[in-house]
């Protein structure tokens, strides 16, 4: 099946280069220079993946990453010439699965959307199957089939595909201390860009989810100059 691959980017010769490395690869791209018709098209058909800029002329792609308007479990990435650690950190933060700065080189944006899509394929591919990977610690339930946490007061978050393999990685190794490295080898993020901030981004997104205070972390704990471990005993069913 040809992977489908929505491009919002409105500047017409990075879009064509985008466009072309993209069908040597054997992918279909639809480009989009205005956030409205993206937008239309996205309810009519979802794609396999989006990639968006963040300086719109009719918007913000950074709204757009924040808001409803994109699946949860649908893959994101922001190709932008905003490089600055902050912005990348913000990106990451708000739910993007990767932060690609230009002027990129053509194959390196090739390997890491396909290292983003198996990771999104290999999430919907397990909850495909007939059993379901269910873990209880702490106050939570996680359905990592189905990219879901349910607390016991009854409230049900969504996680994204990037979210649902960082979990699972702390689940699956409770009480040991898991370096950036490890967890981008686990959860097959890594990419050629010496940038291990975009980890601590990604655990800052899903602290904010299952901690009670995101910023006096209990589940998800910094061990400075190691990396960061997980505290709760975990229960799998």
């Amino acid at each position: 099946m040809t992977t489908l691959v929505y491009l919002l980017e409105d500047d017409l010769d990075i879009s064509r280069l985008i466009e072309r490395s993209l069908a040597q690869q054997g992918m279909t791209t639809r480009a989009f220079r205005r956030l409205a018709e993206f937008e239309r098209e996205l309810r009519r058909q979802t794609p396999d993946l989006c990639l968006i800029d963040l300086s719109l002329p009719d918007g913000d792609g950074l709204s757009l990453i924040n808001g409803n308007a994109l699946p949860d479990t649908m893959p994101r990435v922001i190709v932008t010439g905003r490089g600055s650690v902050t912005d990348k950190v913000v990106g990451l933060e708000i739910g993007a699965d990767d932060y690609i700065t230009k002027p990129f080189e053509p194959r390196e944006l090739v390997a890491r959307l396909r290292a983003v899509l198996r990771r999104s394929r290999r999430t919907r591919a397990t909850a495909g199957e007939s059993t379901r990977e269910i873990a209880m610690f702490g106050d939570w339930t996680a359905d990592l089939t189905a990219c879901t946490l349910i607390h016991t007061d009854g409230r049900k978050v969504t996680l994204s595909s990037s979210e649902n393999s960082l979990l699972e990685a702390f689940l699956r190794a409770p009480g040991r201390v898991l370096s950036r490295s490890n967890l981008l080898d686990a959860t097959q993020g890594r990419s050629n860009e010496p940038f291990d901030r975009s980890m601590d981004a990604r655990i800052c997104r899903l602290r904010r989810k299952i901690e009670k205070s995101p910023k006096d972390a209990e589940l998800i704990r910094t061990v400075y100059g190691a990396g960061y471990i997980f505290t709760a005993d975990v229960d799998w069913r």
